[in-house]
Protein backbone atom coordinates (compact mmCIF):
# COMPACT_ATOMS: atom_id res chain seq x y z
CA UNK A 1 0.00 0.00 0.00
CA UNK A 2 2.78 2.42 0.91
CA UNK A 3 4.22 2.42 -2.60
CA UNK A 4 0.91 3.31 -4.21
CA UNK A 5 -0.31 5.97 -1.75
CA UNK A 6 1.56 8.93 -3.34
CA UNK A 7 -0.38 10.38 -6.28
CA UNK A 8 0.79 8.83 -9.52
CA UNK A 9 -0.34 7.95 -13.01
CA UNK A 10 -2.30 4.85 -12.02
CA UNK A 11 -3.99 6.43 -8.99
CA UNK A 12 -5.03 9.51 -10.90
CA UNK A 13 -6.25 7.49 -13.88
CA UNK A 14 -8.37 5.26 -11.64
CA UNK A 15 -9.86 8.35 -9.98
CA UNK A 16 -10.43 10.09 -13.33
CA UNK A 17 -12.16 7.04 -14.85
CA UNK A 18 -14.35 6.76 -11.78
CA UNK A 19 -15.32 10.44 -11.89
CA UNK A 20 -16.14 10.37 -15.61
CA UNK A 21 -17.58 6.88 -16.08
CA UNK A 22 -18.60 5.63 -12.65
CA UNK A 23 -17.13 3.59 -9.81
CA UNK A 24 -17.50 0.22 -11.55
CA UNK A 25 -15.27 1.31 -14.44
CA UNK A 26 -12.65 2.60 -12.00
CA UNK A 27 -12.71 -0.70 -10.09
CA UNK A 28 -12.37 -2.71 -13.34
CA UNK A 29 -9.36 -0.54 -14.27
CA UNK A 30 -7.87 -1.16 -10.81
CA UNK A 31 -8.29 -4.92 -11.20
CA UNK A 32 -6.31 -4.77 -14.45
CA UNK A 33 -3.57 -2.82 -12.69
CA UNK A 34 -3.36 -5.44 -9.93
CA UNK A 35 -2.83 -8.28 -12.42
CA UNK A 36 0.41 -6.64 -13.55
CA UNK A 37 1.36 -5.73 -9.96
CA UNK A 38 1.33 -9.46 -9.18
CA UNK A 39 3.80 -10.14 -12.00
CA UNK A 40 5.99 -7.09 -11.27
CA UNK A 41 6.22 -7.86 -7.56
CA UNK A 42 7.15 -11.47 -8.22
CA UNK A 43 9.89 -10.39 -10.65
CA UNK A 44 11.10 -7.79 -8.14
CA UNK A 45 11.32 -10.45 -5.42
CA UNK A 46 13.39 -12.71 -7.66
CA UNK A 47 15.60 -9.72 -8.55
CA UNK A 48 15.95 -8.87 -4.84
CA UNK A 49 17.11 -12.42 -4.13
CA UNK A 50 19.79 -11.96 -6.82
CA UNK A 51 20.84 -8.60 -5.33
CA UNK A 52 21.30 -10.07 -1.86
CA UNK A 53 23.79 -12.51 -3.40
CA UNK A 54 25.56 -9.72 -5.39
CA UNK A 55 25.72 -6.58 -3.19
CA UNK A 56 28.15 -4.80 -5.56
CA UNK A 57 25.28 -4.24 -8.01
CA UNK A 58 23.25 -2.28 -5.44
CA UNK A 59 25.59 0.74 -5.53
CA UNK A 60 25.29 1.08 -9.30
CA UNK A 61 21.50 0.73 -9.16
CA UNK A 62 21.27 3.35 -6.43
CA UNK A 63 23.21 5.84 -8.59
CA UNK A 64 20.96 5.13 -11.58
CA UNK A 65 17.87 5.56 -9.37
CA UNK A 66 19.19 8.95 -8.17
CA UNK A 67 19.50 10.22 -11.75
CA UNK A 68 16.03 8.95 -12.64
CA UNK A 69 14.40 10.55 -9.58
CA UNK A 70 16.14 13.88 -10.24
CA UNK A 71 14.91 13.86 -13.85
CA UNK A 72 11.35 13.03 -12.76
CA UNK A 73 11.47 15.82 -10.17
CA UNK A 74 12.65 18.35 -12.77
CA UNK A 75 9.95 17.22 -15.18
CA UNK A 76 7.03 17.50 -12.75
CA UNK A 77 8.19 20.76 -11.14
CA UNK A 78 9.36 22.68 -14.20
CA UNK A 79 8.42 21.01 -17.50
CA UNK A 80 4.95 19.47 -17.05
CA UNK A 81 2.18 21.72 -18.26
CA UNK A 82 -0.25 22.90 -15.63
CA UNK A 83 -3.20 22.57 -17.97
CA UNK A 84 -3.14 19.57 -20.27
CA UNK A 85 -4.20 19.93 -23.89
CA UNK A 86 -7.82 19.14 -24.56
CA UNK A 87 -7.99 15.56 -25.74
CA UNK A 88 -10.88 13.89 -27.41
CA UNK A 89 -11.49 10.61 -25.65
CA UNK A 90 -13.16 7.78 -27.50
CA UNK A 91 -16.42 6.51 -26.07
CA UNK A 92 -15.67 3.17 -24.51
CA UNK A 93 -18.57 0.86 -23.96
CA UNK A 94 -16.89 -2.33 -22.84
CA UNK A 95 -15.80 -2.84 -19.23
CA UNK A 96 -13.11 -5.17 -20.55
CA UNK A 97 -11.37 -2.28 -22.30
CA UNK A 98 -10.84 -0.52 -18.95
CA UNK A 99 -9.46 -3.79 -17.54
CA UNK A 100 -6.98 -4.05 -20.41
CA UNK A 101 -6.18 -0.34 -20.12
CA UNK A 102 -5.28 -1.02 -16.48
CA UNK A 103 -3.06 -3.91 -17.57
CA UNK A 104 -1.37 -1.80 -20.24
CA UNK A 105 -0.78 1.28 -18.07
CA UNK A 106 0.54 -0.82 -15.21
CA UNK A 107 2.83 -2.74 -17.57
CA UNK A 108 4.45 0.42 -18.94
CA UNK A 109 4.93 1.74 -15.40
CA UNK A 110 8.19 -0.04 -14.49
CA UNK A 111 8.91 1.95 -11.32
CA UNK A 112 7.24 -0.60 -9.04
CA UNK A 113 9.84 -3.24 -9.90
CA UNK A 114 12.83 -1.43 -8.31
CA UNK A 115 10.61 -0.20 -5.47
CA UNK A 116 9.35 -3.70 -4.69
CA UNK A 117 12.88 -5.10 -4.95
CA UNK A 118 14.02 -2.47 -2.45
CA UNK A 119 11.11 -3.25 -0.12
CA UNK A 120 11.78 -6.99 -0.35
CA UNK A 121 15.45 -6.52 0.53
CA UNK A 122 14.50 -4.21 3.41
CA UNK A 123 11.95 -6.66 4.83
CA UNK A 124 14.44 -9.52 4.49
CA UNK A 125 17.12 -7.50 6.29
CA UNK A 126 14.72 -7.03 9.24
CA UNK A 127 14.01 -10.77 9.23
CA UNK A 128 10.33 -10.22 8.40
CA UNK A 129 10.61 -12.07 5.11
CA UNK A 130 12.66 -14.86 3.60
CA UNK A 131 13.31 -15.70 -0.02
CA UNK A 132 11.43 -18.97 0.19
CA UNK A 133 8.60 -19.52 -2.28
CA UNK A 134 5.79 -19.28 0.31
CA UNK A 135 7.16 -16.03 1.74
CA UNK A 136 7.56 -14.50 -1.73
CA UNK A 137 4.02 -15.51 -2.74
CA UNK A 138 2.57 -14.03 0.46
CA UNK A 139 4.39 -10.76 -0.24
CA UNK A 140 3.23 -10.72 -3.88
CA UNK A 141 -0.42 -11.29 -2.91
CA UNK A 142 -0.12 -8.64 -0.18
CA UNK A 143 1.33 -6.10 -2.64
CA UNK A 144 -1.48 -6.67 -5.16
CA UNK A 145 -4.13 -6.48 -2.43
CA UNK A 146 -2.61 -3.29 -1.01
CA UNK A 147 -2.52 -1.75 -4.48
CA UNK A 148 -6.17 -2.55 -5.09
CA UNK A 149 -7.25 -1.16 -1.71
CA UNK A 150 -5.31 2.06 -2.32
CA UNK A 151 -6.74 2.52 -5.82
CA UNK A 152 -10.21 1.85 -4.38
CA UNK A 153 -9.64 4.55 -1.75
CA UNK A 154 -8.52 7.01 -4.47
CA UNK A 155 -11.67 6.29 -6.47
CA UNK A 156 -13.96 7.19 -3.59
CA UNK A 157 -11.78 9.95 -2.12
CA UNK A 158 -11.69 11.90 -5.39
CA UNK A 159 -15.44 11.46 -5.77
CA UNK A 160 -15.83 13.32 -2.45
CA UNK A 161 -13.44 16.18 -3.30
CA UNK A 162 -14.15 16.66 -7.00
CA UNK A 163 -14.18 20.30 -7.98
CA UNK A 164 -11.73 21.35 -5.26
CA UNK A 165 -8.53 23.20 -6.28
CA UNK A 166 -6.40 20.43 -4.72
CA UNK A 167 -7.28 18.13 -7.61
CA UNK A 168 -5.99 20.47 -10.33
CA UNK A 169 -3.28 19.15 -12.67
CA UNK A 170 -0.85 21.87 -11.56
CA UNK A 171 -1.15 20.87 -7.89
CA UNK A 172 -0.83 17.17 -8.75
CA UNK A 173 2.38 17.89 -10.69
CA UNK A 174 3.78 19.79 -7.71
CA UNK A 175 2.91 16.97 -5.31
CA UNK A 176 4.52 14.30 -7.52
CA UNK A 177 7.58 16.51 -8.10
CA UNK A 178 7.89 17.16 -4.36
CA UNK A 179 7.69 13.46 -3.52
CA UNK A 180 10.32 12.47 -6.08
CA UNK A 181 12.48 15.39 -4.91
CA UNK A 182 12.41 14.09 -1.34
CA UNK A 183 13.25 10.58 -2.58
CA UNK A 184 16.16 12.05 -4.58
CA UNK A 185 17.54 13.78 -1.47
CA UNK A 186 17.34 10.60 0.63
CA UNK A 187 18.97 8.56 -2.15
CA UNK A 188 21.79 11.12 -2.44
CA UNK A 189 22.33 11.04 1.34
CA UNK A 190 22.54 7.22 1.26
CA UNK A 191 25.09 7.32 -1.58
CA UNK A 192 27.22 9.92 0.26
CA UNK A 193 27.09 7.88 3.49
CA UNK A 194 28.29 4.78 1.66
CA UNK A 195 31.28 6.67 0.23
Amino acid sequence: MIGVIPPGLLNMTAAKISLKEGHVRGIVFSAGVCVIVLVQTYLASIFARYLTMHPEVIGVLRSVALVIFILITIYFLFVAKSTPKQQIEPKIKSKHSRFFQGIFMSAINVFPIPYQAYMTITLASFGWMTFEKSSIMAYVIGAATGTFVTLYMYIFFFDKIKGKTFTSQKNMNRIIGGITGVISIFTLINIIQDI
